[in-house]
């Protein structure tokens, strides 16, 4: 892993991360760009003022663009209750987010996504899809098998979902192509079994991504921006790694339709701990869930989820690989981002935009400070007890303001 200390080049040589930047058909002011973070904001499915003011401190404190997490393009494609279902009657909240985000300077991307495995019968009211039979430990449920018929639906249920982000406002939608959700799993071996011209060879089990890319650029043209979001590898053995998912890469580039690829790790099945590093919040998992999986979590949770240590850069070892393959298409490097001079080792390395979680979670203005004080960096201390909040509001649990969010200013408020 090339080192971090850019200190002695010379300054003309470095490039900002902070200048404005076209990201296919639109223009950011910045290569920032907010990651998608449970957000937890919109319990009856719906934009709310309180999720509008979520995304609106990340555009007040200077991101280039933010991300409307996980948009469902079907109600059987949800991953948690309420989460905003991308149809007509969504429409008027997310213009107004999306207006909202506008006037403060940012743009902003929709993440369309199917949940398939990582769904459960608790949630949707049906069972969960996955390419071939398969049983998911998270939620101790079998998935079935797909069919062909319900894969070309799930495609036009992507373009329908695009085509409602269009409407909306949206300056990007983010394709989730990753953690093992219905279109990464076709990607695994491990997952997808399949006999037909969807399974078997990677070429084949890259089509069901590449239709769906096809498709939304059909419908979204050159209006707004397609990224996608693809898992490098997953953590799992026998799964997603390296060499197969370069060729993803290589024929979703060579088709053209996407404007931009953000490269992750892990998956939302097992080894969760892959994509976040650092401390297991195995105590505070357990203190949400019911008997039998309290005690199970306590058990062997940190088993099941993992144990990686965190480091600065995690992702950019495995992500420097895909920066030769890419031809027509930028890519966003995202991991362990914390302060300036790992985004320009990252510009450095090839990446076009830089995309940052948790670091903006603890301090949404990070970004606004960065750009004017070079010594700035995060404050982020990679307890990973954001990941239980997801079960409620999302937020950083050492800030207080959304710790607290019922408490006045005035101690005698309740």
């Amino acid at each position: 892993m090339a080192s971090t200390d850019t200190s002695n080049r010379p300054e003309q040589a470095r490039p900002d991360p902070f200048q404005p930047v076209a990201l296919g058909p639109v223009q950011l002011r910045n290569r920032v760009i907010k990651a998608a973070t449970s957000e937890g904001r919109s319990p009856k499915g719906g934009v709310t003022d309180e999720l509008i003011d979520f995304h609106r401190r990340f555009a007040d404190g200077g991101v280039g663009m933010t991300t409307l997490a996980y948009c469902c393009v079907s109600r059987e494609g949800a991953s948690a209750p309420g989460q905003i279902l991308m149809d007509r009657k969504a429409v008027p909240g997310l213009k107004k987010l999306t207006d909202t985000m506008h006037d403060a300077g940012a743009a902003v991307s929709a993440q369309l996504g199917h949940a398939g495995v990582v769904a459960s019968k608790k949630i949707t009211g049906v069972r969960a899809v996955a390419p071939s039979r398969f049983f998911n430990p998270s939620s101790l449920e079998y998935c079935r098998e797909i069919r062909r018929t319900e894969i070309a639906r799930v495609i036009d249920q992507f373009g329908a979902a695009a085509e409602v982000a269009l409407e909306s406002g949206f300056d990007a939608v983010e394709l989730h192509f990753g953690h093992l959700y219905l279109p990464s799993s076709f990607l695994s071996p491990l997952l997808n079994r399949r006999k037909d011209d969807y399974g078997g060879t990677i070429d084949n089990r890259t089509r069901f991504v590449r239709e769906i890319a096809q498709r939304v650029r059909e419908v979204v043209g050159n209006r707004i921006a397609v990224i996608a979001k693809i898992s490098m590898d997953d953590g799992i053995r026998g799964s997603i790694w390296l060499d197969e998912s370069l060729r993803t890469a290589q024929l979703l580039d060579r088709d053209g339709n996407l404007d931009a690829i953000e490269l992750t790790q892990g998956s939302s099945v097992s080894k969760q701990m892959y994509l976040f590093r650092g401390d297991v919040p195995v105590d505070e998992f357990a203190a949400v869930m019911r008997e039998p999986m309290k005690t199970g979590v306590r058990v062997i949770g940190k088993k099941m989820m993992g144990e990686y240590p965190y480091r600065d850069l995690y992702m950019l070892e495995s992500a420097r690989q895909f920066v030769p393959v890419m031809k027509n298409t930028q890519l966003v490097l995202l991991g362990g981002i914390t302060n300036r001079e790992h985004m320009i080792t990252g510009l450095r390395e090839g990446f076009d935009f830089l995309a940052m979680g948790r670091a903006l979670l603890r301090e949404p203005d990070l970004i606004r400070r960065m750009a004017d004080d070079p010594s700035v960096r995060s404050r982020c201390n990679h307890n990973n007890k954001c990941m239980v909040t997801v079960f409620g509001r999302t937020h950083c649990v050492l800030d207080p303001d959304q710790r607290y969010p019922s408490r006045s200013k005035d101690e005698g408020q309740q």
